[in-house]
């Protein structure tokens, strides 16, 4: 029996997931339309089977789909059962990046124990020396990168968050500095929005971002896809990463983003029912279909490989 909220339209109990609000300023309902709007020209003549296989950090992937940075997920279910693991173990069977939001170094080291290549995703504490220890404990269970989520700063009511009753604070950007060099393997600033944040890490040393608006956390958010092509320019010539969130629904979606400017990207609460309801299989089931949706568009298109996308075959209408 799972601790499931049947009334909410993602399982785990009230309030553990994030649901979309449907308000004008809920930044889900702008990103899904923005996606839909967008549509696709086919460029079918010398169009070859594609080839998914995508460089992250120096490491081979057999797809641009990455694993989201969820947390908390090992307590929603009874049972036994570890979701949070459950799907690291599926990245480590696909060959994909996992990644890892806010959790305890015990429950980290048990997340990676199985051998997912993982990013470990770190709050931006109050405490400094907390987000150090934290890095040298990724680091020390084999972390392929870590990273700060530097847009969770404020809560609801105004004030800095303190989620699990840990108090976060400011990221300065001389205190983002002192994460990247602290950091013996890349480091990634997730929760990008700007070009003007995308530069400041940059400058600090990022090796990558993470182009988000955390399912909606900032209102009226402009959508993470609207904004790749502009941090994808001003980034030109970095080395740095690009990666992108937010409603990757579909294969379809991911081809749009990727077609934007991102490197990779990472499906979040698509995989969420699958992962509560299904475990493994679930999550398989719905990555392989993504995966299927993703290398339809490209051969629909003439894109053979993830190096080769092409944004001018996107058609921005509103219907």
């Amino acid at each position: 029996m799972t601790a499931l909220d049947n009334n909410s339209p993602w399982p785990g109990p009230k309030g553990m997931i994030p649901v979309t609000s449907g308000r004008p300023d809920d930044a889900n309902v702008k990103t899904r339309r923005y996606l839909d709007q967008i549509l696709v020209e086919m460029r079918a003549i010398d169009a070859t089977m594609p080839e998914l296989s995508t460089e992250i950090f120096g490491h081979q992937y057999s797809t641009p789909l990455m694993m989201p940075a969820f947390s908390h997920l090992n307590k929603v279910l009874k049972e036994g059962r570890k979701p949070m693991n459950e799907y690291a173990e599926v990245a480590r069977e696909m060959n994909m990046l996992n990644w890892v939001g806010m959790e305890s170094d015990e429950d980290y080291a048990d997340i990676v124990s199985c051998g997912a290549p993982t990013v470990r995703i770190i709050k931006p504490f109050k405490d400094h020396d907390l987000i150090l220890e934290q890095i040298a404990f990724a680091e020390k269970y084999g972390a392929v990168a870590v990273g700060v989520d530097i847009d969770h700063v404020p809560g609801k009511n105004g004030q800095y968050d303190a989620p699990d009753g840990m108090q976060l604070g400011p990221v300065m950007l001389e205190d983002l500095k002192q994460y990247v060099e602290a950091a013996h393997v890349p480091f990634v600033a997730k929760g990008v929005l700007s070009v003007q944040d995308a530069l400041k890490c940059r400058d600090v040393g990022c090796k990558a971002v993470l182009v988000s608006h955390h399912h909606g956390r900032l209102p009226y958010a402009i959508p993470p896809v609207a904004i790749l092509p502009a941090i994808k320019e001003a980034l030109k010539g970095s080395g740095m990463q690009i990666f992108c969130d937010c409603h990757i629904d579909s294969g379809y979606d991911a081809y749009k983003a990727l077609a934007m400017g991102a490197d990779a990207v990472a499906p979040g609460r698509s995989i969420l029912a699958p992962l509560l309801k299904m475990g493994k299989e679930g999550v398989k089931e719905k990555l392989n279909k993504m995966n299927n949706e993703l290398k339809e568009m490209m051969l629909y298109t003439g894109i053979k490989d993830t190096h080769s996308f092409d944004p001018t075959v996107l058609h921005h209408k509103e219907l």
